[in-house]
């Protein structure tokens, strides 16, 4: 951002004036237009953003017995101070004895040795980050504290219990382990029992991930609170329960622990997983026991139950509402806590906050405002107090809202920008341009012609609320045009499965010349790009190359399955983000971004592709979400995957998204390609496959003149069938020397990807390719069209 103070008067500076003067009539004579209230200065180029990975509300914890928390103000009592007021430990339950084969109460206050109260005598030892902490636990740092349990825990045992108390931190990643009990080979587990807070389960497994036979609540478990969670296991039955209250039931389980190893476990741990790619547990565990019987329900809840009013209390304690010294926007006030009471809310003042956090700022100028909230649960109250601040001037907005501008990537500009025309706190904005020709008022960019010079732009941004201007200025350069170059090889970035650790990121594979059909794995099969923001995990890597050809967009879903991972939850709770990287030549990418489009009604955001519309100027980028209804936030009914779409220029700043295809029943993973006049589309019909729905679970070929069109012609049905068992994640793309075009189909469950081939898109004809070598167990991605250069490149860097 250039000042127009304190600058030398030469020629330049005195146009410069002269042109923020003509345009920002109102602004005092000799006034300093971007000084704000307050400091307000920001430099030039993109704002710093925390994009960190987003805490995912899951996971819980249970303390046995009454919990000394905070103070909880009883009606009439003194308030009780804002702010998160922790549960106080529990006394480990006595609980039965009969069949108790291990018992770690980890009450210890130091060393390693963790003591096994059964009289069996099979202490355990303390890994990593971990600190024995009394009455409050074994507190586990999250990055390798763990228990290791004796081997072989479970020989022999045909029936079984297993009960602990839990403390997830709010920041737990996942996916993750509570406790395990099983074996490892190489990066996945091999036969195993184990509980975690995802979506609140316990599974019993023979082998891998796909073995397991799971009893589920359906329900991530509430964190930062105490929760007891107990499993029991005899004929057949499996039955969960948390805070000794059943949950969950599985009457088909036919696995017993004993079969797990042939009585053989060696990776017995509380806190980790026996999957190498999990995270470890952060929290606090305590009062960890093994049975040999199936408890019965009596004796479960006993061991966890937690009575009425004691939860109302811990609800109570559980609410942290921020820091409500300087409230600005409307408070969110919960209306359940995590152990089920239902809270209510009053306000001393509801013209500034209301009994649902409605807030009312006073007028700009008055005095803050102060309050109490009051909340409460069986007969208890909490009280809160508030204090709103009077809303902002006019000066203040406009100033902020400039310094919150921003033009990305000024110096090497290469296509359409975005010029918002809206700021912060609502303001208005409108943009000017030394160069209209180059770049537009709106954004358009006209690229100098290859070989010429850089074009440097100046843009003004004017920025008003009420009678109050601000201006923003930047200084942009505009590079020229890239030589045009024939295609002479392809791009493959996918992705190999949740089977592996390193399997959901983003792999790269280079084509053989302009033989479209031969592969060779670069990076040595090992991931290029590897997600660190969201779950962890990237899914359906697309590229897309930029319409001037000299900049190319990689989005993925925002996904990891590897370990535990749940896809009924992931498509209620899952992520709304998508990740992004940039690059201008395949090989150096920008730093991931994790960019939020769709709305808070979707449970998914899948698959994410895009194609440059010409009569918008700007990338339609679609994906497939589950949209719940605007009362269901917690996404508990039953809905299907629709395709929505949304708009970009930069993949940066997207519009609101549109439902795009929704023929009644689920569908995902459009993919398109443009022939002559007709864009063509293929989607997967996600029903499941039956007698009245013979082509589900295949790919579904339409067509359009319009992009965006909500109704496509259609084309072809079951592609794919008869040569696939199942199939989805297709990309299509055109051969570099001849009009034949590939349709690639992830025959998932199967063996990944699998090429088809046509002359004619309009057909819906589809013959298997034959003579091909792809790269090891590739799974839903895109094929890129490259020049000679860019394949060498790509191959130099990685090889």
């Amino acid at each position: 951002m250039f000042s127009l103070r304190h600058r030398p008067r030469t020629i330049a500076t005195v146009l410069i004036a002269a042109l923020v003067a003509a345009m920002t009539s109102g602004t005092p004579a000799g006034a300093d237009p971007t000084a704000a209230d307050g400091p307000a200065g920001a430099a030039n180029g993109p704002a710093a953003t925390a994009n960190g990975p987003a805490t995912a509300a899951s996971g819980g914890s249970v303390a046995n017995g009454p919990v000394a928390n905070g103070p909880v103000a009883v009606a009439g009592s003194p308030a009780v101070a804002n702010g998160p007021v922790a549960n106080g430990p529990a006394a480990t339950a006595d609980g039965p004895t009969d069949g108790l084969a291990a018992h770690y109460p980890l009450t210890e206050t130091a060393g390693t040795v963790v003591r096994d109260a059964s009289g069996a005598g099979r202490d355990a030892t303390v890994l990593g980050d971990a600190t024995p902490a009394g009455p409050d636990g074994l507190q586990l740092g999250g990055t390798d504290g763990h228990v290791k349990l004796p081997d072989h825990l479970l020989r022999g045992l045909t029936e079984v219990s297993v009960s602990v108390q839990v403390r997830l931190a709010p920041d737990q990643a996942t996916p993750y382990f509570i406790w395990g009990l099983g074996n490892s080979s190489g990066s996945s587990g091999n036969g195993y029992l184990f509980t975690t807070g995802n979506a609140y389960r316990t599974s019993i497994a023979t082998g891998n991930w796909s073995t397991e036979q799971t009893t589920t609540a359906g329900r991530d478990l509430a964190r930062g609170v105490w929760k007891t969670l107990t499993y029991t296991l005899a004929d057949g039955t499996a039955v969960l329960y948390e805070d000794g209250v059943e949950v969950a039931r599985n009457t088909g389980v036919t696995t017993t622990p004993a079969m797990i190893g042939n009585g053989s476990t060696t990776a017995n741990h509380l806190g980790r997983s026996v999957y190498r790619g999990d995270r470890h547990l952060k929290g606090a565990v305590r009062d960890f026991r093994l049975y040999d019987r199936a408890l019965t329900a009596a004796e479960a809840h006993d061991l966890g139950f937690v009575p009425v009013e004691e939860k109302a209390r811990r609800d109570l304690a559980s609410l942290d509402l921020g820091d409500l010294s300087a409230v600005t926007a409307n408070l969110t006030l919960p209306t359940t806590g995590p152990y089920g009471s239902a809270i209510g809310w009053r306000s001393s003042d509801p013209r500034h906050v209301t009994d649902h956090g409605v807030v009312t700022r006073p007028a700009a100028g008055e005095r803050p405002v102060t309050l109490t909230l009051t909340a409460s649960a069986a007969d208890q109250t909490r009280r809160f107090p508030v204090t709103v601040l009077p809303g902002l001037t006019d000066r203040r907005k406009v100033d902020e809202a400039a310094a919150a501008l921003a033009v990305w990537n000024p110096q090497d500009i290469r296509g359409n920008i975005t010029l918002p025309t809206t700021g912060l706190h609502g303001t208005r904005v409108t943009w000017r341009t030394t160069k209209k020709k180059v770049i537009t008022e709106t954004g358009e960019v006209t690229r100098p012609a290859h070989g010429e010079r850089p074009e440097r732009v100046l843009l003004l941004a004017v920025v008003e609320s009420g009678k109050r201007k601000a201006v923003r200025l930047f200084s942009v350069t505009v590079t020229p045009l890239p030589r045009q170059q024939p295609y002479e090889g392809y791009l493959f970035g996918y992705f190999t499965g949740e089977g592996t650790a390193t399997g959901e990121q983003v792999h790269f594979a280079a084509s053989r010349g302009n033989d479209a059909l031969k592969w060779d794995e670069l990076n040595g099969g090992k991931p290029v790009l590897t997600s660190s923001l969201g779950d962890g995990g990237v899914r359906d890597p697309f590229i897309i190359r930029s319409p001037e050809g000299d900049r190319f967009f990689l989005i993925a879903t925002d996904l990891k399955m590897h370990g535990n991972g749940n896809w009924d939850l992931v498509q209620r709770r899952g992520s709304r983000h998508i990740e992004v990287w940039e690059s201008t030549d395949l090989v150096n990418w920008s730093e991931q971004r994790h960019v939020r489009v769709s709305p808070e009604t979707a449970g998914n955001t899948w698959a994410p592709e895009a194609y440059y519309d010409e009569s918008i100027g700007a990338y339609v980028v679609f994906w497939a979400s589950k949209l719940y209804a605007a009362d269901d936030p917690q996404h508990t009914g039953n809905t299907h995957n629709k395709m929505l779409y949304a708009t970009t220029r930069d993949f940066r700043t997207f519009t609101e998204p549109e439902v795009w295809v929704d023929p009644g029943y689920s569908v995902i993973d459009s993919t398109v390609i443009r022939h002559g006049a007709e864009f063509y589309r293929f989607t997967k019909d996600e029903r499941n496959n039956t007698s009245t729905t013979p082509c589900s679970k295949f790919i579904l070929a339409e067509k359009s003149t319009r992009l965006r069109d909500t109704s496509y012609d259609f084309v072809a049905d079951c592609i794919g069938k008869g040569s696939i068992n199942q199939g989805e994640g297709p990309t299509v793309f055109k051969s570099n020397t001849e009009d034949r075009w590939y349709l690639f189909i992830d025959e998932f469950g199967g063996r990944g990807y699998v090429p088809f081939e046509t002359t004619d898109l309009a057909s819906g004809q589809w013959r298997p390719a034959t003579g091909y070598e792809l790269p090891s167990r590739p799974r839903h991605g895109t094929v890129l069209p490259v020049t000679k250069a860019e394949l060498d490149r790509v191959r130099a860097a990685h090889p």
